[in-house]
């Protein structure tokens, strides 16, 4: 925050159908008992796993079927194709067909051995067929299979993707659906599931409602992040280098009530704002004991570091002769002891623009638990939110899993702060502020990259979340100061209006690939752990929305109602709050912040 202003599987055709495509031979018995669709993530339910495409993505609207399609946009001298190339038999019939729209799309395959062959159209505005046949030549074993449009002529969307005939040698086809699916474990923000050995399998496929959430190697699996006293319905897949099988039949399973869910004494809805206590600036000092109460968790701002590395935390109030108002430390203890008598939550944030916090070592990392340690029993608070911003957190080159970080800032950061809830006990309060750089950027980028080039602090909050998630009280990602980010539609959203906050908070609702990796799923969190973060007026930073943008983001996130241009992928009524910079910013524009969340909410 800123001190000065800021804050299908798709089913193998049957003969019968083959048989009815036009220009189709009939096959021998021997060769349609042995036909397949041999083609991988043809409905690209699994991202583009399979397929090489480098102007392509995958997008949940418009699709033929299932959740995904891709859509692909060529450029200047590219035709945006993606290919695969699939394993087939010698002298053998194959029938490629698949779902297409937009303007000169083309379907066809290379390499065949014979007559390589399309299918295209001009023009589909909405979802069209494309199919063609061809025979192998006799000593063909892969043939490449592609769509693309046609350049400079817009973005194009292909679903469905098949291609039937004999499973190819040394590959053979997909394995089995999987049998016996149950759930072993229910708590209230998890599952447990196991399934029967599929033989042929080489890896599992795991699938909450439908949208794929894991991959697990042997036959269970532990899927995290539900929220408490919901149904879900899972499915597994098993999968070979072949494909993916069907979807096992699905097992429902009820999470547990919650047990306070990490968000001890909070009101259903809670109203979070930053008090500015250790410095002054244009929205002028502000009393604690002058903080309206509805605020229900007020965040003193801010501890900072002696040094970047020392993880030494100081909280220094406002001097005199900054905050000429200011009262003295006895009052400004007892009007925290007055918050807490009416339920108000009141905690030291760490951080903010100005202070960096680097946890290089176990020296700093334990420095950082005795430091805070001292400012919350000195003054009696309730828990900590961790704030930081800048450089404090990055990720090591190589270190590109979220769920097993290696890097030393992150692993000491995650460490502190499970031995300070450790040190609490449950009624601690555990609340963070990242902004969306270093948490929903991550969807596209995490770290370095796969190639290096990258930011190290893309998605660098995630694996400090992830690990926490069953301790955090409150996650409240800053919406604003924020440049465009990409949401689960795929597409860019800047700040200014509801959509933004829309889609920044159903990623964190719904979970999203980490890097576009479908195999590395950041969880959902909890709808009871999750406020929106939003400048209190024009003054506190840039991305303020007005009232009435406020009320839309929350009649769309609670009611699914009201919304814009993004559809969201569920309905939380369950959503905790607000969170805005700052409780002094939002006094000096006569408490707009406030009443708005109040008028809401009741």
């Amino acid at each position: 925050m800123d001190r000065a202003r800021r804050p299908r599987s798709v089913l193998a055709a049957l003969t019968a159908a083959l048989l009815a495509v036009p220009g189709v031979t009939a096959l021998s018995s021997a060769a349609r008992a042995a036909d397949a669709d041999v083609a991988v993530n043809g409905g690209f339910e699994s991202g583009l796993t399979g397929w090489t495409c480098p102007a392509g993505t995958t997008v949940d609207a418009p699709v033929h079927s299932g959740r995904s399609a891709l859509q692909a946009t060529p450029a200047g001298s590219d035709n945006a194709q993606c290919s695969q190339t699939v394993t087939v038999q010698p002298d053998a019939q194959y029938t490629l067909s698949g779902y297409v729209r937009g303007s000169y799309v083309y379907l066809g395959a290379n390499g065949t051995g014979t007559t390589d062959v399309s299918a295209w159209t001009q023009s589909a505005p909405d979802w069209q067929k494309l199919s063609t046949t061809f025979r192998t030549g006799p000593a063909t074993t892969k043939v490449t299979i592609y769509t693309h449009g046609w350049y400079g002529t817009g973005a194009y969307q292909a679903d469905d993707i098949t291609l039937v005939g004999p499973g190819g040698s040394g590959t053979g086809q997909p394995p089995a659906a999987p049998s016996g699916l149950k759930a072993t474990s229910v708590t209230s923000s998890s599952v447990g599931l196991s399934w029967s050995a599929v033989t042929g399998a080489t890896s599992y496929a795991v699938y909450r409602d439908g949208t794929r959430v894991q991959t697990a190697t042997g036959t269970s699996a532990t899927v995290t992040g539900l929220a408490a006293s919901t149904a879900y319905s899972f499915q597994v897949a098993a999968a070979n280098a072949a494909g993916e099988s069907a979807k096992s039949a699905a097992v429902t399973a009820t999470t547990g009530p919650g047990t306070g869910g990490g968000s001890p004494g909070l009101p259903a809805h809670a109203l979070v704002g930053y008090l500015h206590a250790s410095f002054a600036n244009g929205a002028g000092y502000t009393r604690l004991a002058d903080v309206s109460d509805s605020w229900d968790v007020i965040d003193l701002a801010f501890g900072e570091p002696t040094s970047v590395t020392s993880g030494d935390i100081r909280f220094n109030r406002c001097p005199v002769t900054e905050c000429p108002g200011v009262e003295s430390d006895a009052d400004f203890k007892a009007a925290i002891k007055a918050k807490q008598a009416a339920g108000k939550k009141v905690l030291i944030s760490i951080g903010g623009q100005n202070g960096q916090v680097q946890l290089t070592t176990t020296a700093a990392r334990d420095a950082f638990v005795s430091s805070v340690s001292k400012i919350i029993d000195t003054w009696g608070l309730d828990g900590l939110d961790i704030d930081f911003e800048g450089h404090s957190l990055s990720l090591n080159t190589n270190d590109t899993d979220f769920r097993n970080p290696t890097t030393p800032v992150i692993v000491n950061l995650i460490s502190a702060l499970k031995t300070l809830k450790a040190k609490y006990g449950p009624t601690f309060v555990l609340t963070m502020a990242p902004e969306t750089f270093f948490v929903q950027n991550g969807y596209q980028y995490y770290g370095t990259g796969k190639w290096g080039g990258q930011d190290p602090r893309c998605g660098a909050y995630l694996p400090v979340i992830h690990a926490l998630r069953d301790d955090l009280t409150l996650l409240h990602v800053q919406d604003y100061n924020s440049g465009p980010i990409m949401g689960l539609d795929n597409q860019y959203h800047s700040m200014g209006g509801a959509d933004f906050h829309i889609a920044m908070t159903d990623m964190l609702l719904t979970g999203f690939p980490v890097a576009g990796d479908p195999d590395n799923v950041f969880p959902p969190l909890r709808p009871d752990q999750v406020a929106i973060g939003m400048p209190a007026s024009t003054n506190a930073g840039n991305g303020y929305v007005s009232p009435a943008e406020v009320t839309r983001t929350l009649d769309c996130l609670t009611k699914k109602a009201n919304c814009g241009s993004y559809a969201t992928h569920g309905t939380w009524p369950a959503l905790r709050g607000l969170m805005t910079w700052s409780v002094n910013w939002d006094r000096f524009a006569n408490g707009e912040f406030q009443k708005t969340f109040d008028g809401y909410f009741g």
